[in-house]
């Protein structure tokens, strides 16, 4: 595998010592390890890791393969509490291995619920180094498909526990353009369902300025009753990029890379981030990242960006995961002007200047694409190139942005009042707040967007009798957030589906057109309704998916407990009667009435079987039997045990 301007435009870019290069392309040109990230609840994490240390890595250890020794997996050294892994095997290693074929089988098995997530190692990076709290606005501008997204919901859940799902304060919108890539986004986030989530569909390089309505103990605004913007504490710019860093998954690249893929890049990434800077709280924090290698895309957007926002600064990191090897950013670049690897050029003006005069107009490249003259006071050494042969990784980019301290006290809101409105001269679909003293109406009237075709967030009144049947038939205490109950369609009747949101998310709906949003989900869908026989009222269930955030306000009285070998009748039998089960569970399911009901699993160990924790999953009763209302894929994953 080679491609001759490959090597010609990365040599030329010194982006490595010389010294370095031949190991640097015997690594991109062996297959990348099979890396893979613990998910879920902190409890649940720690479990699923001592179960892979104290079981599987003796399991594959000295494991011999057509007379070769095959290294067992290994924990990624940088990535706090041992939670991530990586192995080195073929293929045919994981299909007639006994060994190897049986971790591969848990693997799959955990990967379904949603236990393990299957990324890249150096994709996991820009999260880790956004330090997302529980309590943040965070925006993922470019999500799909949605690893990072996925780490960044799990920060925001740090609270979560084994069985149950905090409702953090904060958020996470998780946002791409492409409409397909974007129901990607939805289906990832899944596995851990969040009151705090929402996604939309939008162009990041110009996405719209949100609204929040006034705060009474908002400082920030000298008139009451005005809008405020919605501002980020921690904004992710993952951006399109030429991909070169990955080469080792993506064998294609070697045959059509070329350098002006870079080229034609770089002004959309660096709209990407001078949006993202005019959308951060003043004491946010930025971090952009690419899977590519070239400085076009890399350390020559950043400059740029610098340079138009003075009022940022690159942040060194370099203490941070001290055990992740990484090189500094570049100082100084050579962009190519064709195709041919043309890098004599040694700034635009020069490059300018070559030309004939009738043929300076038709110039794509840009004076950005050259390193500007204040590289050094910019510290592009902040930034962090990780290469494939320091750590038998992809390749990465990664800069992190902060305000500078002087700057944290700027009314940012106003700040991007005269971003939108530059956006909005340029015909962009954005909306400016209004204008101080003005009056403002929240109610929404005409859809600013009448082709997007998705149905509308619709919240219920607290009082809502549909809503007030169903706490009452789920036995929900009153501390349920039932203000922030909506349903999808345009009625805003509670024909179906309950989702779940938390206060934020609520008030970013009610203040703006979600089809000018472009929202393609929001929250979590927790409960649906049964239609019952006529002259009957409805029943309403509780979603396996949903039982983790609603089992906070199930009343406890009304949790019933039952042993393993319940469960197992369940799992092994379609509707098993009631009156077949023994006794305590027995009576107390037969004292219940028809409709949704809660059961937790108590831990159990025993000769055959060990179920290492409670399991909490919710039912179904008829007149005279029972059913675990959870899909087929969880139910496979239970009968693992």
């Amino acid at each position: 595998m080679n491609n001759e301007r490959f090597s010609a435009y990365y040599k030329a870019q010194k982006i490595i010592p010389d010294e370095e290069w031949g190991s640097f392309m015997d690594a991109l040109r062996r297959p990348l390890p099979t890396t893979f990230r613990i998910t879920g609840s902190r409890e649940i994490a720690h479990t699923l890791g001592a179960t892979i240390q104290k079981t599987y890595v003796p399991l594959l250890d000295n494991v011999v393969f057509e007379g070769e020794t095959i290294p067992p997996p290994t924990q990624i050294p940088w990535y706090p509490d041992g939670l991530t892994w990586q192995f080195n095997v073929s293929k045919k290693v994981l299909r007639k291995s006994p060994e190897f074929k049986k971790f591969h089988s848990f693997l799959v098995h955990e990967t379904e619920v949603g236990n393990i997530s299957r990324q890249e190692a150096v994709s996991m990076l820009p999260p880790l180094f956004m330090d997302v709290q529980p309590h943040h606005k965070v925006i993922d501008m470019c999500a799909a498909p949605g690893s990072k997204t996925a780490q960044l919901l799990e920060a925001l859940h740090a609270n979560d526990t084994a069985t149950s799902t905090s409702i953090p304060p904060g958020l996470l919108i998780a946002n791409d353009a492409d409409s397909r890539r974007s129901h990607l986004l939805i289906h990832q986030s899944a596995r851990l369902p969040s009151p705090a989530f929402m996604v939309t569909n939008l162009d990041a390089s110009i996405y719209p300025v949100l609204k929040l309505p006034s705060s009474p103990n908002d400082n920030r605004r000298a008139v009451k009753k005005t809008p405020s913007q919605l501002l980020f504490d921690r904004i992710l710019c993952d951006v399109p990029c030429s991909g070169d860093g990955t080469l080792r998954k993506n064998l294609g690249i070697w045959k059509r890379w070329q350098p002006m893929d870079g080229n034609g890049l770089h002004g959309l990434q660096g709209r990407i981030l001078q949006r993202a800077m005019r959308m951060l709280a003043s004491d946010g924090r930025i971090v952009y990242s690419t899977c590519s290698l070239n400085p076009v895309e890399n350390e020559a957007v950043v400059a740029a960006a610098l340079n138009l926002n003075p009022e940022f600064e690159l942040v060194d990191v370099s203490e941070q995961f001290p055990q992740l090897i990484r090189r500094p950013g570049l100082t100084t670049w050579s962009p190519t002007v064709d195709r041919t690897v043309n890098t004599s050029f040694n700034s635009y003006d020069v490059y300018i200047q070559s030309l004939p005069e009738d043929k300076r107009s038709d110039v794509k490249l840009m004076e950005t694409h050259w390193p500007p003259g204040n590289t050094e006071t910019l510290h592009l050494e902040r930034c962090m190139r990780i290469y494939p042969h320091l750590q038998d990784t992809g390749g990465f980019f990664v800069a992190v942005f902060e305000r500078k301290t002087k700057y944290r006290t700027v009314d940012t809101v106003m700040m991007d009042v005269h971003a939108a409105s530059t956006l909005e001269g340029k015909g962009q679909s954005t909306e400016r707040p209004p204008d101080v003293g003005s009056a403002v109406s929240w109610e929404q009237n005409a859809l600013a967007d009448p082709s997007f075709k998705e149905m509308p967030f619709t919240f219920l009144a607290p009082n809502d009798p549909a809503l007030l049947a169903c706490i009452k038939q789920l036995n929900l205490t009153t501390s349920f957030p039932s203000s922030n109950v909506l349903v999808r369609n345009p009625a805003g009747e509670p024909v179906r589906s309950f989702y779940l949101t938390n206060s934020l998310v609520k008030s970013i709906i009610q203040a703006n057109d979600y089809t000018r949003m472009r929202l393609m989900a929001s929250g979590t869908k927790v409960v649906t309704k049964q239609e019952a026989a006529r002259g009957m009222d409805a029943q309403y269930r509780v979603l396996g998916e949903g039982l983790p955030v609603v089992l906070p306000y199930i009343k406890s009285e009304v949790i019933m407990s039952a042993d393993f070998g319940a469960l197992k009748a369940l799992l092994q039998n379609y509707y098993p009667l009631c009156a077949s089960f023994g006794d305590p569970f027995r009576s107390e399911i037969e004292a219940k009435g028809p409709g949704s009901h809660i059961v937790r699993f108590l831990a159990e160990t025993s000769v055959d079987t060990t179920l290492s924790r409670d399991l909490v999953l919710p039912l179904w009763k008829s007149n005279v039997s029972i059913s675990l209302m959870i899909d087929k894929r969880a139910k496979r994953y239970i009968r693992a045990f």
